[in-house]
């Protein structure tokens, strides 16, 4: 039995209560620092089996309407689902108690050692390290659209218009959700 699967949940055990979700993010803010979506993902979908892979994906998507980081909106809409008010707070106090203090005392020795070139290299690598974080967890993310062409086609078009163009993010997104609503609504009739 490999690590992973002696710490999955099993697939009926029910909701998880404000303290699991409380000690989940925790360890995922301790262990996501700088790049939670993919630990998120990981420890949602796969470790705990709280939600399906479409389900993240789709909470993600909501989530990423709203204003705000998009891991932050996540975790409380992850805590809210399971317990309410208590359960995204629960959540979210989890996902920011580490890191803020991580940042407190990063930010004290990078004011006194910042301006040393091993420090300024690790910041670099660490730059490149959350980069292939967000690159594997957007595969991860758009692999369940894989069977569906006209999903994949919506995609292509943000990815498109936002990294290729360089279009704003709010009028690309307010022009593509009619436009993906619309054909989706066409290609279920």
């Amino acid at each position: 039995m490999s690590v992973t699967s002696s710490r999955t949940a099993p697939p009926d055990a029910g909701p998880p209560g404000s303290r699991a979700l409380f000690l989940a993010f925790l360890a995922t803010g301790v262990t996501a620092f700088g790049g939670a979506l993919p630990m998120l993902r990981r420890m949602i979908v796969e470790r705990h089996r709280w939600l399906t892979a479409a389900e993240f994906t789709e909470l993600l998507a909501l989530c990423q309407f709203l204003p705000g980081p998009n891991a932050v909106n996540l975790t409380v809409a992850v805590g809210a689902r399971f317990r309410g008010v208590p359960g995204a707070l629960a959540a979210l106090a989890g996902l920011l108690a580490a890191p803020m203090a991580i940042v407190m005392g990063l930010g004290s020795a990078y004011a006194r050692y910042g301006t040393l070139p091993l420090v300024q290299e690790a910041f670099a690598g660490l730059a490149a390290a959350a980069s292939g974080l967000i690159l594997a967890t957007a595969c991860k993310i758009a692999w369940p659209l894989r069977s569906r062409p006209l999903d994949v086609a919506i995609a292509v078009a943000a990815f498109a218009a936002i990294a290729l163009a360089h279009l704003p993010l709010l009028p690309t997104m307010l022009t593509l959700v009619p436009v993906a609503l619309l054909l989706q609504r066409r290609a279920a009739a």
